[in-house]
């Protein structure tokens, strides 16, 4: 199945398949794969087949792939046997921080075991980062990431 997107995009390239990238888990809409620099034992990335640009580029009819992003996370977890699935942690960096840009779920676990450095990228309270939960809520107050 080709996507669309940018034929230099990262993340396109690994969900045509064009890269030796080992992929966990994958359905017609979405890929997960591990994240080339964990911030936690167990960091995963899931990406929509689909090009789209950052977090701040869904609205609301975007809901459903967010939360399919979500199940997905949650399985690739359950998958490697993360015990705890509450100490989990996901979101999005927000742009301008976004490393690739093609909308990326993080998927950390255990979230309670994030190092410093990490945590500097993947909290809650950094501007670099949203929860998965965060943005839910404000595509269904908004219908767009503010």
């Amino acid at each position: 199945m080709e996507i669309s997107g940018s034929e230099d995009c990262p993340f396109c390239q690994i969900a045509n398949k064009q890269t030796d990238t080992e992929i966990l888990l994958s359905d017609d809409q979405l890929v997960c794969f591990r994240d080339l620099q964990p911030g936690a034992t167990h960091h995963y990335l899931i990406i929509p087949r689909t090009h789209i640009d950052n977090c701040k580029a869904l609205q609301g009819g975007h809901i459903p792939l967010v939360e399919q992003m979500v199940e997905m996370g949650r399985s690739v977890l359950e998958k490697k046997q993360v015990s705890n699935l509450d100490d989990v942690r996901m979101g999005f960096h927000m742009p301008p921080f976004t490393s690739v840009p093609h909308l990326h779920l993080h998927a950390l676990a255990p979230a309670s075991q994030i190092n410093f450095k990490s945590e500097l990228h993947y909290s809650p309270q950094s501007n670099w980062f949203i929860t998965v939960d965060n943005v839910l809520s404000q595509l269904k107050t908004r219908g767009k990431v503010k």
